[in-house]
C-alpha cells in the first residue's frame, strides 16, 4: 500500500475522521508528512503517538500541525525495493483505461518550428507519465496538410522553382497581399484536386514535409501510432456539417439527426452560445463551400473515434487556441454525444527567445534544428576540454542540448509562457536538464567504481536495523527522505497532467545525492556501511534514469 494513504488511513482509523490533507513539510527536519490540526495538535497528536503504525517512528506537535516522522526501517526497505523493482517501483497498479494523445502537429509545407518543440516536448511526457500511471495510451498527430499555407508555398513554388519548399513558403507569405486572389484559386484547386500540376506539386510538398518531420521525431525520442489529415477530416467535417444543418437550409433533410448549424450569410455557422452559455458564434464552412478549420476538427473527431476505442482524448495545443477549442469541443458534443465528458484540451504557452516570438509567415520563425545546433554548439564548447572523442562529444553534446530544452520547456506549470534562456539552459549546476543528466552520470560512475554491483541487501539492512552493530554517526540522510516519494510525484503528475512536479523532484533529490556524494565516500571497503551506501547510489541513480525517461530526456553514457 502506497505509504501517504497507509497514513492517511490510520489517522482516519484513530481520530475518526472522513479526510485529512496530508502534505510534506518545507523543512525535513520536520517531519515526512504532517497535517494542521490548530489548537488541538496536542489533544489529537498525543492518541497517535500511542497508537503507531510501525512505519511510523515518532509523532511531534508544534504550532498548531502534527509531525510524523518515518522510521529508518520504512527508508531502508524504500531503497530496497527501488534497486529490486526497477521502473515498476513507480507503476500504478489500477489501470486508468485507453487514452488518445494528440500532440506535436506540424503543418506539411511549414517548418518545424519552436513552437512545435515545446508541443513536442509536453506530449510526449505526458504520454510516458500517464502510460507508467497504468493508462494504455496512443499517440496520435494531425497535420494540416490543407489551407492557405499550402497554397501560398504552391504558389511560391510556381512562380520561382529554384526554391526549396521551406523557401517557397516564405515567398508566398510576404507576397500574399498583393496576389491573394491567385493564391486562393490555388487553394481552391488543391480543394478539389483538380488541376494535375499543382497536385504533384502538392504530393511532392507533402512527402518532402513528412520526411522531415520524422527525422526531427527520431531525434526528440517522439513515437506516433498513427496520423490524421486535415485532408481527409475537412471532408468528412463537411458532411457533417451538412447532415446537422436545420432541415430547411440542409439537402440531407433527416428527422433523426439534430440539427445544430445554420446558414448566415453564405457561409455555415455554429452559434455555440446556444448549447452553452459563455461560448461564441463560429464559421464552419466559409462562403466558398470550403470547411474551416472547425469543421475540419468535427470530421477530425469522427476519424479518431472510427479508427480507436478511448476512454479519454487528449489533444494538446497552445493555448492561442483556447477559444477554437472552447467551441469546437462543444460542436463536437452536439454531434456525437457519447464523446461529451471525453475530450480535454490542454494548452502550453509560448517557447520566446530574447527577441520575443518569431513568425513563420514572415520567415523570421526560430526552427527546432536551428535552436537544437546553437545548443550543441554551446555545449560542445563546454566539452572542449574534456577526454572525449569528436564522436562521443558529438553525441554527448545532441543528448544533452536536447536535455536542455525539454528541461526549460517542462519545469514550469503547463500554460505560461517560456524565456528560454541559452547560458541556463546548459549550466552542469542547479536547475537545469544537464545538472540532472550529469549527477546521473556521476552516481553510474560510483557504482562502476564499485565491487558492489549485487549487494546482498538482507545482510545490508539487517546491519543497518541493528543497534548493536550500527556505527554511532549512521543516519537516514536527506536522500532516502526523497527517494521513497518517487511513486507519489509520479501519480500526481499522471493525474493533473503535469511533468513539472517530475522535474521538480528530480532536482531536488539531485541536490540531495550531490550533498550526500560532497559529504560521504561511498566505496569504501573497510566501511561496513559502504555497501548501503552504494545501495543508496544504484537508487538514486535508477529514479533519475528512469524519471528522465519520463520527460524524454536521454541519459549519456559520459559527460
Amino acid at each position: 500500500m502506497e505509504i501517504q494513504k497507509k497514513i492517511k488511513d490510520w489517522i482516519k482509523k484513530e481520530l475518526k475522521m472522513e479526510e485529512i490533507i496530508l502534505m510534506h513539510p518545507k523543512d525535513l527536519q520536520n517531519g515526512d508528512f504532517s497535517f494542521f490540526a490548530g489548537d488541538k495538535a496536542e489533544e489529537i497528536g498525543k492518541p497517535l503517538s500511542y497508537h503507531k503504525i510501525p512505519e511510523i517512528e515518532k509523532v511531534k506537535w508544534v504550532g498548531g500541525f502534527i509531525n510524523f516522522y518515518l522510521s529508518k526501517e520504512f527508508f531502508t526497505d524504500s531503497v530496497n525495493e527501488i534497486n529490486k523493482e526497477g521502473p515498476k517501483f513507480a507503476k500504478a497498479t489500477s489501470g486508468k483505461g485507453k487514452i488518445l494523445i494528440d500532440h506535436t502537429a506540424p503543418n506539411p509545407f511549414k517548418e518545424f518550428h519552436i513552437g512545435h518543440l515545446m508541443n513536442n516536448a509536453i506530449g510526449e511526457s505526458i504520454t510516458r507519465i500517464l502510460e507508467v500511471s497504468g493508462a494504455k495510451t496512443i499517440p496520435v498527430s494531425y497535420h494540416g496538410d490543407m489551407g492557405l499555407h499550402v497554397a501560398k508555398t504552391i504558389w511560391g513554388k510556381i512562380q520561382k522553382p529554384e526554391l526549396d519548399w521551406s523557401g517557397a513558403y516564405v515567398y508566398g507569405g510576404i507576397n500574399y497581399e498583393n496576389h491573394k486572389e491567385e493564391i486562393k484559386e490555388i487553394n481552391k484547386k488543391i480543394y478539389e484536386k483538380s488541376d494535375p500540376k499543382i497536385n504533384k506539386l502538392y504530393e511532392e510538398g507533402k512527402k518532402f514535409s513528412l520526411n522531415s518531420f520524422e527525422k526531427i521525431y527520431e531525434q526528440l525520442g517522439s513515437k506516433f501510432d498513427f496520423h490524421f489529415y486535415e485532408s481527409e477530416a475537412g471532408q468528412v467535417g463537411k458532411k457533417i456539417v451538412e447532415k446537422n444543418m436545420s432541415p430547411e437550409e440542409s439537402a440531407n433533410v433527416d428527422d433523426g439527426v439534430k440539427k445544430i448549424f445554420e446558414k448566415s450569410n453564405g457561409a455555415v455557422i455554429f452559434r455555440g452560445e446556444n448549447f452553452k452559455p459563455k461560448t461564441h458564434t463560429r464559421v464552419f464552412v466559409n462562403t466558398d463551400g470550403i470547411p474551416t478549420y472547425e469543421a475540419k476538427e468535427i470530421g477530425l473527431a469522427k476519424l479518431k473515434k472510427e479508427k480507436y476505442i478511448y476512454d479519454k482524448s487528449i489533444t494538446i495545443t497552445a493555448n492561442e487556441q483556447d477559444s477554437f477549442f472552447d467551441v469546437v469541443e462543444v460542436a463536437i458534443g452536439e454531434v456525437f454525444p457519447e464523446l461529451k465528458g471525453k475530450l480535454l484540451h490542454l494548452s502550453h504557452g509560448m517557447l520566446r527567445l530574447p527577441g520575443g516570438k518569431m513568425s513563420s509567415r514572415t520567415g523570421e520563425v526560430i526552427m527546432a534544428e536551428s535552436l537544437i545546433n546553437q545548443i550543441k554548439m554551446k555545449v560542445e564548447e563546454k566539452l572542449k576540454d574534456r577526454e572525449l572523442s569528436p564522436e562521443e562529444k558529438k553525441q554527448i553534446s545532441e543528448i544533452v542540448a536536447i536535455g536542455a530544452i525539454k528541461y526549460s520547456i517542462l519545469k514550469q506549470a503547463i500554460g505560461g509562457d517560456i524565456i528560454f534562456d541559452f547560458d541556463k539552459s546548459i549550466s552542469f549546476e542547479g536547475d537545469s536538464g544537464p545538472y540532472l543528466q550529469y549527477t546521473a552520470v556521476r552516481a553510474n560512475s560510483v557504482l562502476e567504481k564499485s565491487k558492489f554491483q549485487n549487494p546482498n541487501f538482507k545482510t545490508i539492512f539487517k546491519f543497518l536495523n541493528s543497534k548493536t552493530k550500527r556505527p554511532e554517526d549512521f543516519e537516514i540522510t536527506e536522500l532516502e527522505r526523497y527517494i521513497y516519494r518517487f511513486p507519489e510525484v509520479v501519480k500526481r503528475a499522471g493525474e493533473e497532467y503535469a511533468p513539472h512536479y517530475i522535474v521538480t523532484y528530480l532536482t531536488e533529490l539531485a541536490g540531495a545525492f550531490n550533498s550526500f556524494y560532497g559529504k560521504e565516500r561511498i566505496v569504501n571497503e573497510k566501511d561496513l556501511s559502504s555497501p548501503y551506501k552504494i545501495a543508496l547510489t544504484r537508487a538514486t541513480h535508477n529514479i533519475l534514469k528512469f524519471g528522465l525517461n519520463l520527460l524524454a530526456i536521454k541519459v549519456p553514457d559520459k559527460m
